[in-house]
């Protein structure tokens, strides 16, 4: 059975700090991409942050400086630090697991509110 499930999550002042994890099982962790999207009430979900199997890792423009990702493939996990948190990065995070190939998947986690009070 699938499993994508995050943490961390909290209510936070403005220029605050976060970690959030995301704890994965039952699929090859290793050999998907992951991501952090979220979704603020009233807007669509939005990409925040990907990491490649190979690390490699791309950012949305309103968190690039701000926000890290890393991955640890021996804990199937993947984390998203986040620093100088302002009140427009309000918004619930998802973790996502992503494959496409031969076998392909799109994985979603059920999500962590993220509250800045400015």
């Amino acid at each position: 059975q699938v499993q994508l499930v995050e943490s961390g999550g909290d209510l936070v002042q403005a220029g605050g700090s976060l970690r959030l994890s995301c704890a994965t099982s039952g699929f090859a962790f290793s050999r998907a991409a992951m991501g952090w999207y979220r979704q603020a009430p009233g807007k669509q979900r939005e990409m925040v942050a990907t990491i490649s199997t190979g690390i490699t890792t791309n950012y949305a423009d309103s968190v690039k400086g701000r926000f890290g990702i890393s991955r640890d493939n021996a804990k199937n996990t993947v984390y998203l630090q986040m620093n100088s948190l302002k009140s427009e990065d309000t918004a619930v995070y998802y973790c996502n697991a992503n494959r496409a190939g031969i076998i392909t998947y799109n994985y979603w986690g059920q999500g962590t509110q993220v509250t800045v009070s400015s």
